[in-house]
C-alpha cells in the first residue's frame, strides 16, 4: 500500500479530507480504514471506494445511501484506475448538505486526490 496523494475541501463548514491509495489486496483496504480512523477519531464519516482487478467495493459510512461511496466508485471506475483506494474523511460542520450538495462534495473531494 502507498499514499498517493490527500487534499482536503471545505463546504459550509464541513471538512472533507480525501486520500489516494495504490493498494495490492483487500487486506490493505482494511489496514488502512482502521488505520484512519484511529487518526481521525472524531471524523462524522469515512466513505471509501476501491478497484481491485475485477473486484471492487465502497461505503457510504453512515452518510444516505449512495451519496458518498458511489461517487467515489464513479470517480475510479470512469478514470479506469485499478488497484486504487479513495478514502474521504468527513467532519461534520453542523450544516445538513441534502443528497445532491453532498454526493458532489464527495465527488469534488475525491477528483480532487486523483487530479494531481
Amino acid at each position: 500500500m502507498k499514499l498517493i496523494n490527500s487534499e482536503s475541501l471545505e463546504i459550509k463548514k464541513s471538512k472533507f479530507i480525501s486520500y489516494r491509495y495504490e493498494i495490492e489486496d483487500t487486506s490493505e483496504v482494511k489496514k488502512i480504514l482502521n488505520d484512519l480512523k484511529k487518526e481521525h477519531k472524531k471524523a462524522r464519516h469515512i466513505a471509501y471506494a476501491y478497484k481491485l482487478g475485477n473486484t471492487g467495493s465502497k461505503s457510504d459510512d453512515k452518510e444516505p445511501s449512495g451519496s458518498a461511496g458511489l461517487p467515489l466508485f464513479n470517480i475510479l471506475d470512469k478514470n479506469n484506475l485499478d488497484n486504487t483506494l479513495l478514502v474521504v474523511v468527513r467532519y461534520f460542520g453542523g450544516t445538513k448538505l441534502g443528497f445532491g450538495p453532498l454526493s458532489r462534495a464527495y465527488g469534488a473531494a475525491g477528483l480532487k486526490t486523483i487530479k494531481k
